[in-house]
Protein backbone atom coordinates (compact mmCIF):
# COMPACT_ATOMS: atom_id res chain seq x y z
CA UNK A 1 0.00 0.00 0.00
CA UNK A 2 1.19 3.38 -1.03
CA UNK A 3 1.59 6.54 1.67
CA UNK A 4 -1.51 8.28 -0.19
CA UNK A 5 -3.48 4.85 -0.35
CA UNK A 6 -2.68 4.37 3.50
CA UNK A 7 -3.60 8.09 4.06
CA UNK A 8 -6.98 7.64 1.98
CA UNK A 9 -7.77 4.47 4.39
CA UNK A 10 -6.83 5.90 7.34
CA UNK A 11 -9.51 8.92 6.67
CA UNK A 12 -12.43 6.61 5.43
CA UNK A 13 -11.77 4.57 8.81
CA UNK A 14 -11.98 7.67 10.58
CA UNK A 15 -15.14 9.16 8.64
CA UNK A 16 -16.52 5.34 9.70
CA UNK A 17 -16.70 6.41 13.61
CA UNK A 18 -19.55 5.90 15.35
CA UNK A 19 -21.08 8.91 16.87
CA UNK A 20 -20.47 8.35 20.02
CA UNK A 21 -16.97 8.46 19.50
CA UNK A 22 -16.82 11.16 17.98
CA UNK A 23 -18.78 12.97 21.24
CA UNK A 24 -16.47 12.16 23.87
CA UNK A 25 -14.04 13.38 21.76
CA UNK A 26 -15.50 16.85 21.31
CA UNK A 27 -16.58 16.83 24.86
CA UNK A 28 -12.55 16.01 25.77
CA UNK A 29 -11.38 18.73 23.30
CA UNK A 30 -13.54 21.63 25.07
CA UNK A 31 -12.89 20.26 28.68
CA UNK A 32 -9.08 20.44 27.74
CA UNK A 33 -9.42 23.71 26.41
CA UNK A 34 -10.81 24.63 29.76
CA UNK A 35 -8.37 22.62 31.92
CA UNK A 36 -5.21 23.01 30.36
CA UNK A 37 -5.46 26.83 30.69
CA UNK A 38 -5.21 26.34 34.49
CA UNK A 39 -3.65 23.46 35.04
CA UNK A 40 -0.66 24.13 33.34
CA UNK A 41 -0.42 27.29 35.35
CA UNK A 42 -0.97 26.49 38.44
CA UNK A 43 2.02 25.18 39.75
CA UNK A 44 3.36 28.55 38.52
CA UNK A 45 0.77 30.62 40.44
CA UNK A 46 1.67 28.08 43.70
CA UNK A 47 5.22 29.09 42.92
CA UNK A 48 5.40 32.60 42.01
CA UNK A 49 2.41 33.77 43.97
CA UNK A 50 1.22 32.13 47.13
CA UNK A 51 5.18 30.98 47.61
CA UNK A 52 4.67 27.01 47.75
CA UNK A 53 7.75 24.88 48.08
CA UNK A 54 7.86 21.42 45.85
CA UNK A 55 7.26 19.23 48.15
CA UNK A 56 3.86 20.89 48.80
CA UNK A 57 2.68 21.24 45.30
CA UNK A 58 3.69 17.53 45.17
CA UNK A 59 1.51 16.60 47.88
CA UNK A 60 -1.16 18.95 46.32
CA UNK A 61 -0.62 16.96 43.03
CA UNK A 62 -0.45 13.87 44.68
CA UNK A 63 -3.47 13.74 46.92
CA UNK A 64 -5.08 15.37 43.87
CA UNK A 65 -4.69 12.35 41.82
CA UNK A 66 -4.84 9.68 45.01
CA UNK A 67 -8.27 11.62 45.87
CA UNK A 68 -10.19 9.97 43.01
CA UNK A 69 -8.98 6.72 42.63
CA UNK A 70 -11.61 4.76 44.67
CA UNK A 71 -14.22 6.86 42.79
CA UNK A 72 -12.71 5.37 39.44
CA UNK A 73 -13.30 1.75 40.44
CA UNK A 74 -16.41 2.34 41.75
CA UNK A 75 -17.63 4.38 38.84
CA UNK A 76 -16.28 2.05 36.22
CA UNK A 77 -18.20 -0.97 38.46
CA UNK A 78 -21.29 0.98 38.97
CA UNK A 79 -21.66 1.76 34.56
CA UNK A 80 -21.07 -1.96 34.30
CA UNK A 81 -23.97 -2.74 36.79
CA UNK A 82 -26.57 -0.05 35.35
CA UNK A 83 -25.58 -0.89 32.06
CA UNK A 84 -24.78 2.28 31.66
CA UNK A 85 -22.02 5.25 31.10
CA UNK A 86 -23.08 8.53 29.97
CA UNK A 87 -24.79 10.15 32.79
CA UNK A 88 -21.92 9.27 34.85
CA UNK A 89 -19.63 10.66 32.88
CA UNK A 90 -21.94 13.59 32.26
CA UNK A 91 -21.77 14.13 36.24
CA UNK A 92 -17.90 13.72 36.49
CA UNK A 93 -17.43 16.23 33.75
CA UNK A 94 -20.18 18.57 35.50
CA UNK A 95 -18.57 18.40 38.61
CA UNK A 96 -15.01 19.84 37.42
CA UNK A 97 -16.87 22.56 35.78
CA UNK A 98 -19.09 24.01 38.71
CA UNK A 99 -14.91 23.24 41.24
CA UNK A 100 -13.23 25.35 38.30
CA UNK A 101 -14.49 29.16 39.14
CA UNK A 102 -13.41 28.62 43.21
CA UNK A 103 -9.43 28.97 41.36
CA UNK A 104 -10.43 32.71 41.02
CA UNK A 105 -10.51 33.40 44.65
CA UNK A 106 -8.02 31.13 46.20
CA UNK A 107 -5.58 32.96 48.22
CA UNK A 108 -3.50 30.01 50.04
CA UNK A 109 -2.29 26.32 48.76
CA UNK A 110 -5.31 24.83 50.87
CA UNK A 111 -7.56 26.46 48.75
CA UNK A 112 -5.92 25.58 45.57
CA UNK A 113 -5.55 22.14 47.01
CA UNK A 114 -9.19 21.65 47.85
CA UNK A 115 -10.36 23.05 44.32
CA UNK A 116 -8.11 20.30 42.52
CA UNK A 117 -9.01 17.86 44.71
CA UNK A 118 -12.93 18.16 43.73
CA UNK A 119 -11.70 18.93 40.14
CA UNK A 120 -10.43 15.35 40.58
CA UNK A 121 -13.30 13.56 41.77
CA UNK A 122 -15.04 14.63 38.91
CA UNK A 123 -12.26 12.98 36.63
CA UNK A 124 -12.56 9.70 39.04
CA UNK A 125 -16.52 10.12 38.09
CA UNK A 126 -16.10 10.44 34.96
CA UNK A 127 -13.03 8.80 33.47
CA UNK A 128 -13.74 5.05 33.22
CA UNK A 129 -17.39 4.97 31.86
CA UNK A 130 -16.12 7.38 29.31
CA UNK A 131 -13.72 5.40 28.54
CA UNK A 132 -15.67 2.42 28.17
CA UNK A 133 -18.33 4.02 26.55
CA UNK A 134 -15.72 4.60 23.30
CA UNK A 135 -14.95 0.81 23.94
CA UNK A 136 -18.60 -0.46 23.55
CA UNK A 137 -19.34 1.78 20.60
CA UNK A 138 -16.48 -0.11 18.42
CA UNK A 139 -14.84 -3.13 17.71
CA UNK A 140 -11.80 -4.42 18.04
CA UNK A 141 -10.22 -3.66 14.28
CA UNK A 142 -10.75 0.14 15.33
CA UNK A 143 -10.12 -0.23 18.59
CA UNK A 144 -6.89 1.92 18.38
CA UNK A 145 -7.90 4.59 15.56
CA UNK A 146 -11.10 5.27 18.17
CA UNK A 147 -8.62 6.01 21.12
CA UNK A 148 -6.05 7.77 18.82
CA UNK A 149 -9.00 10.21 17.97
CA UNK A 150 -9.86 10.94 21.51
CA UNK A 151 -6.41 11.25 22.65
CA UNK A 152 -5.94 13.61 19.87
CA UNK A 153 -8.53 16.03 20.04
CA UNK A 154 -8.42 15.53 23.46
CA UNK A 155 -4.82 17.16 23.14
CA UNK A 156 -5.54 19.51 20.33
CA UNK A 157 -7.76 21.20 22.72
CA UNK A 158 -5.06 21.35 25.52
CA UNK A 159 -3.12 23.38 22.48
CA UNK A 160 -5.72 25.64 22.09
CA UNK A 161 -6.18 25.99 25.66
CA UNK A 162 -2.81 26.74 25.98
CA UNK A 163 -2.60 29.42 23.16
CA UNK A 164 -4.92 31.03 24.83
CA UNK A 165 -3.03 31.62 28.50
CA UNK A 166 -0.22 32.43 26.51
CA UNK A 167 -1.92 34.86 24.41
CA UNK A 168 -3.36 36.23 28.33
CA UNK A 169 0.16 35.88 29.64
CA UNK A 170 1.43 38.24 26.70
CA UNK A 171 -0.93 40.85 26.68
CA UNK A 172 -0.89 41.23 30.56
CA UNK A 173 2.92 40.67 31.61
CA UNK A 174 4.94 40.15 28.39
CA UNK A 175 8.29 41.11 30.70
CA UNK A 176 7.21 39.21 33.51
CA UNK A 177 8.91 36.34 34.48
CA UNK A 178 6.94 35.02 37.59
CA UNK A 179 3.03 34.63 36.46
CA UNK A 180 0.49 37.51 38.29
CA UNK A 181 -2.51 36.96 40.29
CA UNK A 182 -4.85 38.85 38.00
CA UNK A 183 -2.96 37.09 34.81
CA UNK A 184 -4.07 33.82 36.35
CA UNK A 185 -7.79 35.12 37.58
CA UNK A 186 -8.82 36.41 33.93
CA UNK A 187 -7.36 32.80 32.45
CA UNK A 188 -9.86 31.29 35.62
CA UNK A 189 -12.90 33.03 34.23
CA UNK A 190 -12.31 32.28 30.27
CA UNK A 191 -11.95 28.78 31.22
CA UNK A 192 -15.62 28.37 32.56
CA UNK A 193 -16.67 28.58 28.78
CA UNK A 194 -15.24 25.72 27.49
CA UNK A 195 -15.99 23.92 30.52
CA UNK A 196 -19.50 24.57 29.78
CA UNK A 197 -19.59 23.34 26.44
CA UNK A 198 -17.75 20.32 27.50
CA UNK A 199 -21.11 18.86 29.47
CA UNK A 200 -22.99 20.27 26.63
CA UNK A 201 -21.38 18.01 24.25
CA UNK A 202 -21.69 14.72 26.28
CA UNK A 203 -25.56 14.82 27.43
CA UNK A 204 -26.75 15.82 23.95
CA UNK A 205 -24.52 14.11 21.91
CA UNK A 206 -23.42 10.52 23.54
CA UNK A 207 -25.91 7.71 23.37
CA UNK A 208 -25.64 4.93 25.33
CA UNK A 209 -24.94 1.10 23.75
CA UNK A 210 -27.50 -1.31 24.27
CA UNK A 211 -26.51 -4.37 26.53
CA UNK A 212 -27.09 -7.77 24.09
CA UNK A 213 -28.14 -10.62 26.56
CA UNK A 214 -28.59 -10.49 30.21
CA UNK A 215 -25.17 -10.44 32.60
CA UNK A 216 -24.52 -10.81 36.46
CA UNK A 217 -23.79 -7.70 38.13
CA UNK A 218 -20.22 -7.84 38.20
CA UNK A 219 -18.30 -7.86 41.51
CA UNK A 220 -15.29 -5.36 42.47
CA UNK A 221 -12.95 -7.47 42.23
CA UNK A 222 -8.84 -7.16 40.64
CA UNK A 223 -8.68 -11.50 40.64
CA UNK A 224 -12.11 -11.40 38.58
CA UNK A 225 -10.33 -9.16 36.22
CA UNK A 226 -7.94 -12.06 35.13
CA UNK A 227 -4.42 -12.74 35.08
CA UNK A 228 -3.23 -10.82 31.72
CA UNK A 229 -4.66 -7.99 33.34
CA UNK A 230 -2.81 -8.21 37.07
CA UNK A 231 0.28 -8.75 34.94
CA UNK A 232 -0.02 -5.76 32.55
CA UNK A 233 -0.88 -3.72 35.39
CA UNK A 234 1.97 -4.74 37.45
CA UNK A 235 4.25 -3.93 34.67
CA UNK A 236 2.16 -0.11 34.14
CA UNK A 237 2.35 0.69 37.53
CA UNK A 238 6.00 0.14 37.97
CA UNK A 239 6.51 2.75 34.73
CA UNK A 240 3.77 4.81 36.29
CA UNK A 241 5.62 5.29 39.89
CA UNK A 242 8.12 6.95 38.33
CA UNK A 243 5.87 8.97 36.13
CA UNK A 244 5.18 11.71 38.32
CA UNK A 245 3.03 15.15 38.11
CA UNK A 246 4.17 17.21 34.29
CA UNK A 247 4.27 20.38 37.44
CA UNK A 248 7.84 19.02 37.83
CA UNK A 249 8.81 19.44 34.48
CA UNK A 250 7.23 22.69 33.99
CA UNK A 251 9.38 23.64 37.45
CA UNK A 252 12.42 22.59 36.37
CA UNK A 253 11.80 24.49 32.67
CA UNK A 254 11.14 27.62 35.12
CA UNK A 255 14.25 26.70 36.96
CA UNK A 256 16.25 26.45 33.78
CA UNK A 257 15.13 29.60 32.93
CA UNK A 258 12.01 30.15 30.58
CA UNK A 259 9.63 32.64 31.41
CA UNK A 260 5.74 31.90 31.77
CA UNK A 261 5.73 33.00 28.04
CA UNK A 262 8.49 30.74 26.93
CA UNK A 263 6.44 27.93 29.13
CA UNK A 264 3.18 28.34 27.48
CA UNK A 265 5.44 28.14 23.96
CA UNK A 266 6.69 25.16 25.04
CA UNK A 267 3.52 23.37 26.45
CA UNK A 268 1.79 24.11 23.30
CA UNK A 269 4.78 22.00 21.18
CA UNK A 270 4.79 19.31 23.30
CA UNK A 271 0.54 19.28 22.76
CA UNK A 272 1.39 20.07 18.42
CA UNK A 273 3.30 16.91 18.72
CA UNK A 274 1.12 14.58 20.21
CA UNK A 275 -1.82 15.64 18.67
CA UNK A 276 0.02 15.00 15.64
CA UNK A 277 1.03 11.26 16.66
CA UNK A 278 -2.01 10.00 18.34
CA UNK A 279 -4.24 8.99 15.66
CA UNK A 280 -1.47 7.79 13.00
CA UNK A 281 -0.38 5.83 16.36
CA UNK A 282 -3.58 4.28 17.08
CA UNK A 283 -4.26 3.24 13.79
CA UNK A 284 -0.77 2.14 13.32
CA UNK A 285 -1.63 -0.26 17.05
CA UNK A 286 -4.66 -2.06 15.22
CA UNK A 287 -2.13 -3.26 12.47
CA UNK A 288 0.96 -4.25 14.63
CA UNK A 289 0.03 -4.96 18.19
CA UNK A 290 -0.34 -2.30 21.34
CA UNK A 291 3.03 -3.54 22.76
CA UNK A 292 5.54 -2.64 20.07
CA UNK A 293 4.16 1.28 20.48
CA UNK A 294 4.20 0.74 24.24
CA UNK A 295 7.53 -0.11 24.55
CA UNK A 296 8.68 2.25 21.42
CA UNK A 297 6.81 5.24 24.07
CA UNK A 298 8.64 4.00 27.29
CA UNK A 299 11.91 4.18 26.10
CA UNK A 300 11.24 7.90 24.55
CA UNK A 301 10.07 8.78 27.89
CA UNK A 302 13.51 7.48 29.95
CA UNK A 303 15.41 8.89 27.14
CA UNK A 304 13.85 12.01 27.18
CA UNK A 305 13.75 12.30 31.45
CA UNK A 306 17.24 11.32 31.57
CA UNK A 307 17.49 13.95 29.39
CA UNK A 308 15.54 16.73 31.81
CA UNK A 309 17.85 15.77 34.25
CA UNK A 310 20.79 16.89 32.42
CA UNK A 311 19.33 20.21 30.95
CA UNK A 312 21.56 23.06 30.88
CA UNK A 313 19.26 25.33 29.75
CA UNK A 314 15.75 26.71 29.36
CA UNK A 315 15.98 25.51 25.59
CA UNK A 316 17.00 22.55 25.76
CA UNK A 317 13.98 21.36 27.95
CA UNK A 318 11.74 22.98 25.35
CA UNK A 319 12.99 20.64 23.02
CA UNK A 320 12.60 17.80 24.77
CA UNK A 321 9.23 18.79 26.09
CA UNK A 322 8.55 18.80 22.15
CA UNK A 323 9.76 15.16 22.14
CA UNK A 324 7.90 14.27 25.07
CA UNK A 325 4.62 14.30 23.17
CA UNK A 326 6.03 11.33 21.65
CA UNK A 327 5.88 9.39 23.90
CA UNK A 328 1.85 10.55 24.83
CA UNK A 329 1.39 10.14 21.23
CA UNK A 330 2.72 6.26 20.90
CA UNK A 331 1.92 4.73 24.12
CA UNK A 332 -1.31 6.88 26.28
CA UNK A 333 -3.96 6.47 23.94
CA UNK A 334 -2.69 2.70 22.72
CA UNK A 335 -2.49 1.56 26.60
CA UNK A 336 -6.03 2.53 27.17
CA UNK A 337 -6.74 0.31 24.14
CA UNK A 338 -4.96 -2.70 25.11
CA UNK A 339 -7.12 -2.59 28.53
CA UNK A 340 -10.45 -3.01 26.27
CA UNK A 341 -8.23 -6.01 24.39
CA UNK A 342 -7.49 -8.03 27.83
CA UNK A 343 -10.73 -8.03 29.77
CA UNK A 344 -14.23 -9.51 28.66
CA UNK A 345 -17.11 -6.96 27.31
CA UNK A 346 -19.17 -6.60 30.16
CA UNK A 347 -16.22 -5.65 32.69
CA UNK A 348 -14.82 -2.91 30.78
CA UNK A 349 -16.27 -0.25 33.31
CA UNK A 350 -14.49 -1.51 36.11
CA UNK A 351 -11.27 -2.56 34.29
CA UNK A 352 -11.08 0.76 33.54
CA UNK A 353 -11.86 1.89 36.99
CA UNK A 354 -9.62 -0.14 38.15
CA UNK A 355 -6.94 0.41 35.53
CA UNK A 356 -7.34 4.56 36.39
CA UNK A 357 -7.45 4.02 40.23
CA UNK A 358 -4.15 2.03 39.97
CA UNK A 359 -2.69 4.65 38.40
CA UNK A 360 -4.16 7.51 40.57
CA UNK A 361 -2.85 6.04 44.04
CA UNK A 362 0.48 5.25 42.05
CA UNK A 363 0.13 9.25 41.70
CA UNK A 364 0.24 10.17 44.93
CA UNK A 365 3.25 8.18 45.78
CA UNK A 366 5.37 9.06 42.32
CA UNK A 367 4.80 12.93 42.74
CA UNK A 368 5.57 12.43 46.61
CA UNK A 369 8.83 11.35 45.61
CA UNK A 370 9.81 13.76 42.92
CA UNK A 371 9.66 16.41 45.07
CA UNK A 372 11.43 14.77 48.12
CA UNK A 373 13.74 13.79 46.00
CA UNK A 374 13.87 17.51 44.57
CA UNK A 375 13.72 19.55 47.46
CA UNK A 376 13.57 16.71 50.37
CA UNK A 377 11.86 18.36 53.88
CA UNK A 378 14.41 21.31 54.56
CA UNK A 379 12.51 21.42 58.26
CA UNK A 380 14.12 18.13 58.96
CA UNK A 381 17.38 19.99 57.61
CA UNK A 382 17.07 17.46 54.45
CA UNK A 383 17.33 19.63 51.26
CA UNK A 384 17.05 16.87 48.70
CA UNK A 385 19.05 16.03 45.81
CA UNK A 386 18.49 18.65 43.59
CA UNK A 387 16.13 19.51 40.76
CA UNK A 388 17.80 16.60 38.62
CA UNK A 389 17.16 13.61 40.67
CA UNK A 390 13.55 12.72 40.13
CA UNK A 391 14.11 12.66 36.34
CA UNK A 392 16.77 10.20 37.16
CA UNK A 393 14.55 8.43 39.16
CA UNK A 394 11.55 8.20 36.80
CA UNK A 395 13.45 7.45 33.39
CA UNK A 396 15.23 4.22 35.46
CA UNK A 397 11.83 3.16 36.46
CA UNK A 398 10.87 3.54 32.40
CA UNK A 399 13.13 1.57 31.11
CA UNK A 400 12.66 -1.07 33.52
CA UNK A 401 8.88 -1.11 32.50
CA UNK A 402 10.18 -1.35 28.94
CA UNK A 403 11.95 -4.15 29.70
CA UNK A 404 9.41 -6.58 31.22
CA UNK A 405 6.83 -5.34 28.39
CA UNK A 406 8.77 -6.66 26.36
CA UNK A 407 9.77 -10.06 27.59
CA UNK A 408 5.61 -10.22 28.70
CA UNK A 409 5.50 -12.22 25.19
CA UNK A 410 1.77 -13.18 24.97
CA UNK A 411 1.12 -16.56 23.79
CA UNK A 412 -0.20 -16.34 20.20
CA UNK A 413 1.68 -13.08 19.04
CA UNK A 414 1.84 -9.38 19.30
CA UNK A 415 -2.13 -8.72 19.41
CA UNK A 416 -3.38 -9.20 22.95
CA UNK A 417 -7.06 -9.44 21.10
CA UNK A 418 -6.10 -12.88 19.54
CA UNK A 419 -4.07 -14.13 22.83
CA UNK A 420 -6.17 -17.00 24.86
Amino acid sequence: MTENEATTSQKARLRSLPRNVWAVSLTSFFMDISSEMVINILPLFLSNVLGVKTNVIGLIEGIAEATASLLKVFSGWLSDKLRARKWLAVAGYGLSSLAKPFFYIANSWGVVAGVRWADRVGKGIRTAPRDALVADSIDERHRGLAFGLHRAADTGGAMLGLVIALVVVWLAQRSNMALGRDTFQTIVLISLVPAFLAVLSLAIGARDVPVKGEREAPAISFRGLGRRFAIFMIIVGIFDLGNSSDAFLILRANERGLNVVEVLGMLVTFNLVYTLLSIPAGSLSDRIGRRKLIIGGWLIYALIYFGFAVAGTGWHVWVLYAVYGAYYGLAYGTTKAMVADIVPAELRGTAYGTYNAVLGILDFPASLIAGLLWSGVPSWGWNGFGPSAPFFFGGTLALAAALLMALWSPRTGESLAREP
